[in-house]
């Protein structure tokens, strides 16, 4: 029987220093990647001004959508379903959910490129290029979760600074020929260079010919992530759209440009995410009673340290702003308090998002996916309409906590049920 007393013993301390060392490489990975992508948001911000970093706003957030397809159908079940197996039923489950994430890039790049070269104008050149770059950058991303899936998050680290040394050629290329699609295809490019990497490092290749039977096994979890990924990364994408209507292609980029102030921390954020599915599955399996405590911790820590950095941007001075953000600075700067309690908010909710992925609770986190999705719709339009790009934003941070609110009623709910349910089983196929 377990003791107390054992919660101190070697075994027990070895084990917290694991999570701690798995929870570090989830953060340097992520800072390495989120540094890549916060270089390219600057350098098109300052290189191009605040109408053409919309456009390369509007890119970036239908590439958030493709990504989480991708998630919702590759990774996300390989995270819960095959996190610490073995290394043999690891190979085989990542040559065929890197064969599907593959997939998706191919056919939704086909897609985003021709209606890029049908659409012409401002926008029509970058989602073409979009639409040229997308494989590349789902593989890479597959990758990562793989790793990460494996307990190896310094190969996904050593695979996103492979991205980032790729990027610098390409962004000098990119700012001299000063277009937006021109730096949809250096990040793009880029990323595809580090997917090519993530093949020698795995020692595993892409099985395309994989990809249904894959989908087939998992579509129990598969389908259900894939509405609440896309129902998250779609509620952005309408917002986005919706703001450039309502107010202007120029409003969406002084979001986007506030959400750069935020960037280090979201880093912080999506790095933890890489590994926390993985590490509450561990949680589960090893004292499942202590679950709901653990999210409660994630959640928590995540959105006290957004708002210690949303309080130190406030003191940025504005010349050291505009030397970041150059013109956009000015309107974004305004936005910093909206956006870091909406920052604070999906902080908290990813500790309950975690433990129902942990759970297998498909339907619950669908559930609360998409109540959290039409209150970020809701209040991001109906704040525009209401008050321009600021009531955008206050109306955003509204939604964010009352969505947060929504995963953890639905977490409580999944917890009080889960002696009736058996712990998410791991596969082998």
């Amino acid at each position: 029987m377990t003791t107390e007393g054992e919660g101190t013993s070697p075994k027990a301390a070895n084990a917290r220093r694991a999570v701690v060392g798995r929870l570090s490489w989830g953060l340097a990975d992520q800072a390495a990647s989120s540094m890549g992508n916060f270089v390219v948001g600057i350098y098109v911000a300052r290189s191009l001004g605040v109408t053409a970093f919309g456009v390369f706003s509007l890119a970036w957030v239908t590439y958030g959508v493709v990504l989480n397809v991708s998630r919702g159908l590759a990774t996300d079940p390989l995270m819960v379903r095959f996190s610490g197996v073995s290394d043999a039923a690891w190979r085989g489950a990542v040559a065929r959910s890197s064969g599907a994430a593959l997939g998706v890039g191919a056919a939704l790049g086909a897609g985003s490129l021709v209606v890029g070269l049908a659409l012409g104008g401002r926008a029509g050149p970058a989602f073409a290029c979009l639409g040229v770059v997308l494989p590349g950058l789902l593989l890479q991303d597959a990758w990562r979760f793989a790793f990460f899936a494996a307990g190896a998050g310094r190969k996904a680290f050593v695979n996103d600074l492979v991205w980032g040394v790729a990027l610098v050629p390409a962004l000098v290329v990119a700012a001299h020929v000063g277009s937006v699609a021109a730096f949809v295809l250096a990040w793009g490019g880029s990323a595809a260079v580090a997917a090519v990497c993530g093949c020698f490092q795995s020692g595993v290749r892409p099985r395309l010919t994989g990809a249904r039977e894959w989908l087939r096994a998992h579509r129990d979890l598969g389908y259900r992530y894939l509405v609440e990924n896309v129902s998250n990364s779609g509620a952005g994408q309408l917002r986005a759209y919706g703001l450039g209507a309502i107010v202007g292609i120029s409003a969406v980029g002084v979001v986007r440009g506030a959400e750069l102030l935020l960037g280090p921390f979201t880093a912080v954020l999506m790095g933890l995410s890489l590994v926390t599915v993985a590490e509450a599955a561990r949680v589960l399996r090893r004292a499942p009673q202590r679950l709901g405590k653990f999210c409660l911790l994630l959640g928590g820590g995540q959105a006290v340290a957004a708002l210690l950095w949303g309080g130190a941007l406030l003191l940025v001075p504005d010349r050291g702003g505009e030397f970041v953000l150059g013109g956009v600075w000015s309107a974004a700067s305004d936005l910093v308090v909206p956006v870091t309690l909406g920052v604070a908010g999906a902080g908290l909710g990813t500790g309950a998002a975690a433990g129902l992925r942990a759970l297998g609770a498909a339907r619950r986190s669908l559930r609360s996916q998409l109540i959290a999705s039409a209150c970020y719709v809701i209040g991001g339009l109906g704040g525009a309409a209401a008050a321009g790009t600021a009531g955008s934003a206050w109306g955003v941070a509204a939604a964010t906590v009352c969505g947060s609110a929504a995963w953890w009623l639905q977490l409580r709910s999944a917890l009080r049920e889960r002696p009736k349910n058996p712990i998410p089983e791991v596969r082998t196929s």
